[in-house]
């Protein structure tokens, strides 16, 4: 089971921070990753990182803003989001998946490649 926490209400160009603990199983087994589905959109890839935290890979319209990071000793994958824009407002979703996630950006877009999905935070931003 994944849950996400840390969403809320910020001014555009503030930060803000998610996280999602996973429980039931040992998260350093899989990749960690967040997803977000904007209002009339189509959820949509965000970010990944691998089991060891050596490797990660971002979308390009949050790369250089947005961090993510883990800690396995406490099963939680983290991201960082700064200099939010309206963009950006969505519900932000983490995801736990296989090695398979770092084959393409087409695989891991899939949501159905993707083994294990939290239940969303609401991630605001207003102008």
């Amino acid at each position: 089971q994944l849950q996400a926490s840390g969403g809320g209400l910020v001014m555009a160009g503030g930060p803000l921070s998610v996280s999602c603990a996973a429980s039931g199983r040992t998260s350093s087994n899989y990749a960690l990753g967040w997803f977000r589905r904007a209002p009339g959109k189509q959820r949509e890839f965000v970010a990944v990182i691998s089991r060891t935290g050596a490797s990660t890979i971002y979308a390009r319209s949050v790369k250089g803003r947005f961090t993510i990071s883990r800690d396995n000793a406490k099963n939680t994958v983290f991201m960082q989001m700064n200099s939010l824009n309206p963009e950006d407002t969505a519900v932000y979703y983490c995801a736990a998946g296989g090695s398979g996630v770092f084959v393409s950006d087409r695989y891991r877009a899939d949501p159905k490649k993707w083994d294990y999905w939290g239940q969303g935070t609401q991630v605001t931003v207003s102008s």
